[in-house]
């Protein structure tokens, strides 16, 4: 161990091991990077231009857009640059960043998804008292409570994570830095630093998920009292984008946050990722618009405007 010298950088593999794919996989992955940003783009754009829409439902909705944007931003541009130059190799500080970047927002969806459910409860539960209690002071504070504790718990993971010593192999089989095949790079055990992630990572995503449900519970007991169908398929029809989106994240998230690191298989742990980090993000956009009838007079509006 005294002998050893600390890793400087590490080594990427991409998207795929087989160099004939790369340059398929990469274009796939930069029309859905770019599809995710124009998408979250006039998903922002026309909730801002449109007046009907600034209400706490489109506010949230304009906050996960932009998450979203950041979130895909962390990683996907990189590995794109990565692969079609051909240089994999990213500093061992700029993966230390791009890991506190990535977990911090993937943790502050899952509270702002949480303080969403919430909006949704309150609106459909206590529709007279919604518009004092969900006032514009208590969606900024939820949204920059959502941040906070994403920040939080970041920073916590990522220094479990890189006080372990690297000073041997640096090729990570992933194409980002993801905490799971970094932590298998390490030149010590371990398997301390797994289970105490795995024990803060099951309190993130199981408590937030826990008051999601909760939320729903309410919701659905509601729902299940009002008389009329039509009644009925109105109020679950603002929450079912919602939940669509609820289940995307948390069931891939789940499978690799709560699965021991030396469990996964590199594959599985990468198709995992892409799920969570690429592909989930990019499909909201497409699941309010096709959910939400206001959604798409607004998008109409923005991209066709009459003259």
């Amino acid at each position: 161990m005294r002998n050893k010298t600390r890793v400087t950088e590490f080594i990427l593999t991409g998207f795929s091991d087989t160099p004939e794919l790369r340059l398929v996989s990469s274009l796939v992955f930069l029309f859905i990077y770019l599809f995710s940003l124009l998408g979250n783009m006039c998903i922002i754009a026309a909730v801002t231009r449109d007046s009907r829409l600034h209400t706490p439902m489109y506010f949230f909705l304009q906050n996960l857009s932009f998450l979203d944007m950041c979130y895909t931003s962390v990683t996907v541009p990189k590995a794109l640059a990565n692969s079609l130059m051909g240089s994999n190799v990213i500093s061992f500080w700029e993966c230390v960043a791009q890991l506190f970047l990535f977990l911090m927002l993937g943790a502050s969806e899952c509270f702002l998804l949480t303080s969403m459910a919430y909006d949704r409860c309150l609106a459909i539960h206590r529709p007279l008292l919604y518009g004092v209690i969900m006032s514009r002071k208590l969606c900024v504070e939820l949204v920059a409570v959502a941040w906070l504790s994403g920040a939080l718990y970041s920073a916590f993971y990522t220094a479990n994570t890189f006080s372990l010593p690297f000073c041997g192999p640096n090729v990570v089989d992933h194409f980002f830095c993801e905490s799971s095949p970094l932590m298998r790079l390490s030149c010590s055990d371990f398997h301390t630093h797994e289970e105490v992630g795995f024990a803060v990572g099951g309190c993130v995503i199981l408590s937030s998920f826990g008051l999601t449900m909760a939320s729903y519970v309410v919701i659905i007991s509601t729902i299940a009292h009002i008389r009329s169908a039509g009644g009925r398929g109105k109020a679950f029809s603002t929450c079912s984008s919602h939940l669509t989106t609820v289940t995307l994240l948390y069931v891939t998230g789940s499978i690799a946050y709560l699965s021991p690191t030396s469990q996964d298989s590199p594959i599985q742990g990468r198709l995992l990722s892409v799920f969570y980090s690429v592909i989930t993000p990019s499909l909201n956009p497409l699941v309010y618009s096709l959910r939400n009838k206001d959604m798409q007079v607004a998008l109409k509006k923005l991209l066709a405007p009459s003259n």
